[in-house]
């Protein structure tokens, strides 16, 4: 195998295992959802948008006969459609980062998955030399680095629940 045949197969490989690895990261918020019965500590936004994604690069996969494109989000745009019918059945209230002060409602598993998702399909894109790659997915970047930033001027706050020692 010549080494641009090696590298693109590794690359393929990395978008593969670091998108399904952002796709489960729902998992645990569909876990919380279920025991608590609400929404409290969990995003919708990120459920849609990555849906909408989901099936927009379904499409194109299809298009291009992409089984890497098309599996990938065959099983994403399932994960996110599960996650979206939870958060509603759930859904009394929401609530805002920016209102709040508070990142605890966001996800900074799900912000580093995005990070080295999009990366990842990002220079996927590059090396392609496809441009329908690249661009919607350099966004995903930009957002995970807003959302660090938000992690950083709105930390969350430890767990409190334990009793201060009498000194």
């Amino acid at each position: 195998m010549e080494a641009g045949g090696l590298a693109d197969s590794l690359l393929s490989g990395a978008c593969v295992l670091f998108t399904l690895g952002m796709f489960s990261t729902g998992l645990s918020d569909l876990k919380h959802m279920r025991m608590t019965r609400s929404v409290d500590s969990v995003q919708f936004l990120p459920f849609l948008t990555t849906d909408v994604n989901n099936l927009s690069w379904l499409s194109y996969g299809a298009l291009k006969g992409n089984w890497t494109l098309i599996v990938v989000n065959a099983v994403g745009a399932v994960l996110q459609t599960l996650y979206i019918l939870v958060y509603l059945y759930y859904c009394h209230r929401k609530a805002k980062v920016i209102r709040t002060k508070s990142t605890q409602r966001l996800s900074f598993s799900l912000t580093i998955a995005t990070l080295l998702t999009s990366a990842s399909w990002t220079f996927y894109g590059f090396r392609l030399k496809d441009p329908y790659i690249v661009v919607p997915n350099f966004p995903g970047i930009l957002t995970s680095f807003i959302r660090f930033w938000l992690f950083w001027k709105y930390p969350q706050e430890q767990d409190r629940n334990y009793q201060l020692l009498q000194t």
